[in-house]
Parts: C-alpha cells; sequence; structure tokens
C-alpha cells in the first residue's frame, strides 16, 4: 500500500509516500518525502502567523506533490490511499492539507483518513532502525505540546502527564526571544548554550514534585528577570558573549533537567523500560545526551525518530495513516478538521 501523507498544522509543509511493500528495506518503506518551512515568513514576527501560515500551505501544496511524485518516481495513479492531518493545529493550517488531501483522494477514488499530529509524532520512532516495541512511555515535545503518554498499542494511549500552560518548545521559543535571538528558539539556544556554563545560574524546575504534569510559564517568568537583572544579557554594544552563552545553558539545562527527572518517573510508575522521544525538541543534543546517562541508571533504554523525522513531517502521517487504513479504518467525503483533539480519543487498533 502506498499512502502519500500531508502535514500542514503549522508552519512547515510536509508530503511524504510510504509504501508498506518497502518496510523492510533500507528506506523503512519511505519511498521520499519533501518539506517546506515557513521560518523565513514568520521569522519577522518572531513566532507564527495563522493566517500568513495558511496561504503559504495553499502556495506550496501543490507544487511540493509534483515534486514528491518525481521524487518518488511514480505517478498520482500509483497512489493507494492519502493520509492528512486533522488536528490538534491551527485550523486554517490544518484546513488546507485536509481539503486538498480529500479533493485527491475523491478523485482518484481512492481512501483517505485523518490523522491526529502527535500520533504521527509517536508513531514516527517505529519508522526508524531498530524500532522500539509496544509497550513504552512517550514524550512528546514540541512548541506547541509537552506529553507524557503510556503507549501500549496504536490508540491505546493514557496521558500520564502534560504541560498546564507552556509547552517546552514554546519556552525555548520566548526564552531567545528575550535574549535577541531568531526565531525557532530551540536550535538558536542550543548554539549559543556551546559556549556556556549551566551551572552559572540558578532556574527553577517547576512542578519537579508534583506528578507528571509540566509548567513552563515560571521557568519563562524566571528567565526574564534574570536577563534583566544581569548586565551584559542583552544585544547591542554593552553585550557580554559569555554572559549570553551561561544564560542559555542555564536556561536548556534548566528545562532538560525538568523533562528528564519527569521520563523517569514516569518509566517507575507505569513499569516500563522503554522510553520514545519524539518532536522538535527530540533533536535537542543535550537532552539526548542526559536522557541517555540518567536512563541507563535504571536500566532503561530510550529511542528517538530519525533526525529528518523529528520536526513536523509528511513521512509520519503516512506511516501512522497506513497503521490505520491496513485496520479498515477511513474517513467519508465529510471534512472537518480539530484544533483541539484529545489522543485518548483515538480508537484502539
Amino acid at each position: 500500500m502506498k499512502v502519500l501523507g500531508l502535514e500542514t498544522s503549522c508552519d512547515e509543509t510536509g508530503l511524504a509516500i510510504f509504501d508498506s511493500e518497502q518496510i523492510n528495506s533500507s528506506n523503512h518503506g519511505l519511498l521520499g518525502q519533501v518539506l517546506y518551512s515557513q521560518i523565513e515568513l514568520h521569522a519577522l514576527y518572531g513566532g507564527v502567523v495563522p493566517e500568513l501560515a495558511s496561504r503559504d500551505h495553499i502556495r506550496k501544496l501543490v507544487p511540493l506533490f509534483h515534486e514528491l511524485l518525481e521524487q518518488c518516481n511514480i505517478s498520482k495513479d500509483e497512489i493507494d490511499a492519502i493520509a492528512y492531518t486533522k488536528g490538534p493545529g491551527l485550523i486554517g493550517a490544518l484546513m488546507t492539507g485536509a481539503l486538498f488531501g480529500r479533493s485527491l483522494a475523491y478523485g482518484l477514488d481512492i481512501p483517505a483518513i485523518g490523522i491526529h499530529h502527535m500520533e504521527g509524532h509517536l508513531l514516527a520512532p517505529l519508522m526508524g532502525v531498530n524500532p522500539p516495541a509496544f509497550p513504552f512511555v512517550s514524550l512528546l515535545v514540541s512548541g506547541g505540546h509537552t506529553l507524557l503518554i503510556a503507549a501500549r498499542g496504536v490508540g491505546k494511549y493514557e496521558i500520564l502527564g502534560e504541560s498546564i500552560d507552556d509547552a517546552a518548545g514554546e519556552c525555548f521559543d520566548k526564552a531567545a526571544k528575550m535574549l535577541g535571538l531568531a526565531y525557532p528558539g530551540g536550535p538558536n539556544i542550543a548554539k549559543l548554550a556551546e559556549t556556556g556554563d549551566a551551572d552559572a545560574y540558578s532556574l527553577p524546575r517547576p512542578m519537579l514534585h508534583r506528578g507528571l504534569d509540566f509548567s513552563f510559564s515560571g521557568m519563562k517568568t524566571a528567565v526574564h528577570n534574570l536577563i534583566k537583572d544581569t548586565p551584559g544579557s542583552g544585544v547591542g554594544s554593552a553585550s557580554d558573549p559569555q554572559v549570553r552563552a551561561d544564560i542559555a545553558a542555564s536556561f536548556q539545562h534548566a528545562v532538560v533537567d525538568t523533562l528528564v527527572k519527569k521520563c523517569v518517573k514516569a518509566l517507575k510508575q507505569a513499569d516500563m523500560s522503554r522510553l520514545v522521544i519524539a518532536g522538535g525538541v527530540s533533536a535537542n543534543s543535550h537532552l539526548r545526551t542526559t536522557l541517555e546517562t540518567e536512563l541507563a541508571k535504571i536500566n532503561a533504554t530510550v529511542h528517538y525518530a530519525p533526525p529528518a523525522l523529528c520536526t513536523d513531517n509528511g513521512a509520519m502521517i503516512a506511516y501512522a495513516g497506513y497503521q490505520r487504513l491496513q485496520a479498515g479504518q477511513a474517513d467519508d467525503l465529510a471534512v472537518s478538521c480539530v484544533p483541539r483533539w484529545p489522543m485518548t480519543e483515538l480508537p484502539a487498533l
């Protein structure tokens, strides 16, 4: 089964084709993928502008689709099914991919299915080398979400903890903006932190001893106060590169320390020994290194999506779509998108 995956939940237009007949090949079934990022478009505003994101998806979907077909060396008539992101996300952005995918499926007389964006992230590591087996605990960490989930199968999800305010990736973006760094903040904070001292400044670890939920709004405020009160932390002639690097390193370490300690607690609570981490923040090298070190102490393992599948992409939607399509699930002609959609509402396979 060749499944076209469409991801348009926010500021990246991702398309991919997954072929189940090649799942055991070197590419793990991924025939090809194309990804267009709107970073330059939104950088001027320091964050995503929903209306601009929707318009740019419309502008890019058709040319990217033709580029993908050429990359995979197939025609559109060889596609067997289409999966698109149904939610959660920006409603206008979601609708662009959903309407394109459903219309194309209708024209080709093939099934289509709407996929949960976070389920796509959760299943993405299963497309890599030595994929983890169920059950496992999953940390889904990105600009819009921070979730700890006990996954016992496709659709068999229990929310162990989630952010009650800002997501971890959102906190990275806001801290970067305070330091005068460009959007997106995560990679730029990580780069600046490379020459910094992570122990230079003490920052809070919010809700560390209060269950498995997360809260990053207090950390955002603490960073704001630290920058305001620390000479040399700003930009311009009075800037001190080492002070700025130390603040970035201390902030990154505080976020990572919070995430790691919650993951260790979640594994113990769920009585599991495998952690799967996915989402844009999962590409952070400090997070990966710290997780590997701490999980080794409790004889647990950590698994990641391949680097190209950490951020939003069409491949994860195609793969999640294949899992549900082969189980007989498909949508009717009505197109509905869900900007807020609890994962616990998904049907189990």
